[in-house]
């Protein structure tokens, strides 16, 4: 890679952090935000200037422990108590302020990201557009692990190193010319002359370290996309394991015990396998780095040691170059010390950077206009509605529909046909749609699998509104009219409804909530199939009764007949020819 290459990289991830860190400190905490910011350089600068009279200090001792002079060390010792409390001090306060300003700034990006991921469904279309990409790289993985582990890591290591960055550079201009002053001229012959290196030690510094920080980066560069891969094994296989706890009962009945267990292990190799590569590629950085630091002891004493023989320089003054070159060399390497940390750290921003590229990309999917209406006898209109699938393919086109107060609709067709993907769209969380839908106010959807969320029933019975909205008689009575008259003594009790119930029970329990609430539009699908046929009838039967009293309609998705009979209207979705523009078209009938 040329050095415009290079150059080129390191301002496009310059580019990326600014972009994820300059809304914190414009963001209404601003104020405390750049003070603390404030705090903290000024307390690194303090931290500068106090090292800088450590490293007069150790002339002044060491002189005087070479001339035996006994006033001046103990003064100097009294000198050094003054400086070390002062640096304790302020390394307290600078890492408690770091840490405050890491936890508010991470607070303040979990609260904007997850909004944003929570926000116009981005959380269920950024799922739709990563499964529908062969690539399974292709889209941010793993969106928990973004918020919760690359938040907190962005933020620790963005201030860290940033100013560690700052420590160095001021270090460097506090230190080279002290080191600079001390070094002397360096002289050598060549071809008869004499030449002369002012600030030799200077130039030494230099060269070692420039010579480090380039062996450092062939070594280390293989660390960026390792952690980056290790990030999103770990999260892979922590997200398997999540999901065997939800399906816990399902993989039991099916004695997929086995089947699991290869599957995590084969994720759980993944992760060892990419670990391993990445151990091997830090030991070997390791191998370097620790060389290069136990070189940097004594090199200094190396260079200065013929004119410390020759009594060109006191103790005092070798400990003082010593002192200095250690500083310089500390400076000048950082990137030789802090390549781990740099490599991590960009895994961190390229991650969170395309998770923020998928949200932004998101909202400019077209997806069709939702209108609410909030009239009396509003009807559900459909206009030149288009649904896609995530991969292009279109199921529908064209589509018109009307259906108004009063009227009871089956929606059928072959499994695939795209039912379940016409009512998401009614609800305006299908992105790959177009055209006009005119939704009634006061509409529910009664999804194939509900959500319920851990806690007590009362919650999972209201949700997502407030339990404390409703009555206990009105939640026993949801739950009666349900069929599900034994919850009624349990709604203060918690657990995790969505894995404690049986199918039909969480079935019955997405009812009780149309029936808590009470609705004038609802949308079923397959809102009764785990039920048998009793049971089906007599739910259907009182949200019929519910929708009829509040003059408004219900829409369902269903294939038992008993269910098709108590709808007046039909829309059949009809598959056309293979190689038609279209996969389906609807045909209405009345009964």
């Amino acid at each position: 890679m040329s050095i415009a290459s290079r150059f080129a990289v390191l301002q496009d991830q310059t580019a990326k952090v600014w972009q994820l860190s300059i809304p914190y400190f414009k963001s209404e905490e601003k104020w405390n935000a750049r003070a603390m910011l404030a705090a903290i350089v000024a307390l690194n600068l303090l931290g500068v200037y106090l090292l800088v009279l450590l490293n007069q200090w150790n002339q002044v001792f060491y002189d005087a422990l070479q001339n035996k002079n006994q006033a001046v060390f103990w003064q100097q010792l009294g000198r050094f108590t003054y400086i070390a409390f002062a640096l304790i001090i302020l390394a307290v306060y600078k890492f408690y302020i770091t840490q405050l300003l890491e936890m508010r700034w991470r607070a303040w990006m979990t609260e904007h990201y997850l909004g944003r991921w929570l926000s116009n469904q981005a959380f269920y279309k950024m799922e739709l557009a990563r499964f529908a990409k062969s690539d399974p790289d292709a889209g941010p993985d793993n969106p928990d692990q973004r918020i919760q582990e690359d938040l907190n890591q962005f933020t620790s290591l963005t201030i860290g190193l940033c100013m560690g960055v700052l420590n160095a550079l001021v270090t460097l201009v506090s230190f080279v010319g002290i080191l600079w002053s001390l070094s002397g001229d360096f002289s050598f012959h060549l071809g008869g002359s004499e030449y002369f290196v002012p600030g030799f030690m200077v130039w030494m510094a230099l060269l070692y370290c420039l010579a480090g920080s380039i062996i450092t980066f062939y070594i280390g560069r293989p660390q960026i996309k390792l952690n980056f891969q290790q990030q999103r094994v770990e999260a892979d296989f922590r997200h398997h394991m999540v999901r065997v706890r939800e399906y816990s009962e399902s993989i039991a009945l099916d004695h997929g015990e086995k089947v699991e267990r290869t599957h995590l292990d084969t994720r759980f190799a993944a992760v060892l396998a990419n670990y391993l590569k990445l151990l091997k590629a830090q030991k070997n950085l390791i191998w370097f780095n620790s060389f290069f630091g136990q070189a940097a002891v004594v090199f200094p004493f190396i260079v200065a040691a013929p004119r410390f023989f020759s009594g060109a320089i006191q103790l005092g003054t070798l400990m003082q170059i010593s002192s200095a070159f250690g500083r310089v060399q500390d400076s000048l390497s950082w990137f030789v010390d802090n390549y781990s940390s740099l490599a991590t750290w960009r895994a961190t921003t390229d991650r969170l950077t395309s998770f923020e590229e998928q949200i932004q990309a998101l909202t400019q999917v077209q997806s069709a206009q939702v209108a609410i209406n909030t009239g009396a006898n509003a009807p559900l209109e459909a206009q030149d509605l288009q649904l896609r699938l995530p991969d292009g393919t279109v199921l529908l086109s064209g589509l018109n529909l009307h259906a108004a107060p009063g009227d009871s609709v089956l929606l059928s067709g072959p499994s695939g046909s795209g039912k379940s993907t016409l009512f998401r769209a009614f609800a305006a969380i299908w992105p790959f749609s177009s055209g006009k839908v005119a939704l009634p106010a006061d509409a529910m959807f009664i999804p194939q699998r509900p959500y319920f969320p851990d806690g007590t029933l009362r919650s999972a019975l209201a949700y997502p509104t407030a339990a404390s909205g409703y009555s206990d008689e009105a939640l026993c009575q949801a739950l009666t009219d349900a069929l599900l008259p034994h919850l009624c003594n349990q709604l203060d009790q918690e657990a995790a409804w969505g894995q404690k119930l049986s199918g039909g029970e969480q079935q019955r329990l997405a009812i009780a909530r149309v029936l808590l609430k009470k609705p004038r539009w609802i949308f079923a699908d397959e809102a009764t199939s785990a039920l048998d046929a009793p049971a089906e009838n007599s739910i259907y039967q009182k949200l019929l009764a519910q929708v009829q009293q509040a003059q408004g309609a219900i829409i369902s998705i269903a294939h038992r007949p008993n269910v098709a009979a108590l709808h007046r209207t039909r829309w059949t979705l009809e598959p056309q020819a293979a190689n038609a523009a279209v996969r389906y078209q609807i045909k209405e009938t009345k009964e």
